[in-house]
């Protein structure tokens, strides 16, 4: 089998905010391993995302007691900060935020989403994401791991931050490069153990 040069992927120079993260496949990091980040900040002071598929058997009134929802869930955003929680939506007339990528805010009010749910107008196909803590790295660290081919860069759509089962996720954010790199979702994490 010929392995593709995955240069024009791991590339440091197409980190930006906004973009996917996905782990090589024999990542063996216990947090990274066949995970996908979205990036939301990106610079030369160091980076910050959330890992989304990673999900926890946490619910929102878990960590804020005054929103009772049986649907809204919580991801482990990464290692970071666990004292902290994070939200990426595609509401921004309703909950505010700051753009990350085209129609995808992150931050916003919990009050107001505190109210959506209260008066029922808040559904989970609304697209909120909740993340307790995240992923960052310090300046140059990424931009290290890149060169280390610890990670491929895609542009992602909102589909896989959305949609995609935590499950599937990195599988299908594989697929999302190309069909000449769906070899790699076969490739296991640990070859010698094949």
């Amino acid at each position: 089998m010929e392995f593709l040069d995955l240069h024009k992927l791991t590339d440091s120079g197409l980190l930006s905010s906004g973009k996917l993260l996905i782990a090589q496949p024999m990542m063996t990091d216990s947090i990274f391993s066949r995970s996908v980040v979205f990036l939301c900040e990106h610079s030369s002071e160091g980076s910050l995302g959330f890992i989304l598929n990673k999900p926890t058997d946490l619910l929102i009134g878990d960590l804020l007691p005054d929103i009772i929802s049986d649907d809204l869930t919580v991801k482990q955003g990464g290692p970071v900060q666990l004292d902290t929680l994070h939200i990426l939506h595609r509401l921004p007339d309703i909950l505010g935020g700051t753009e990350v990528s085209e129609g995808v805010y992150w931050g916003g009010s919990f009050d107001v989403l505190r109210d959506m749910i209260d008066n029922k107008t808040f559904s989970q196909e609304q697209s909120v994401n909740l993340f307790i803590g995240y992923s960052g790295w310090s300046s140059g660290q990424l931009e290290q791991e890149m060169k280390e081919n610890s990670w491929l860069i895609s542009k992602p759509t909102q589909d896989l931050l959305f949609d995609v089962d935590a499950d599937d996720l990195w599988k299908q954010a594989i697929k999302s490069l190309g069909k000449e790199y769906t070899y790699l979702q076969n490739i296991p994490t640990n070859p010698q153990l094949n």
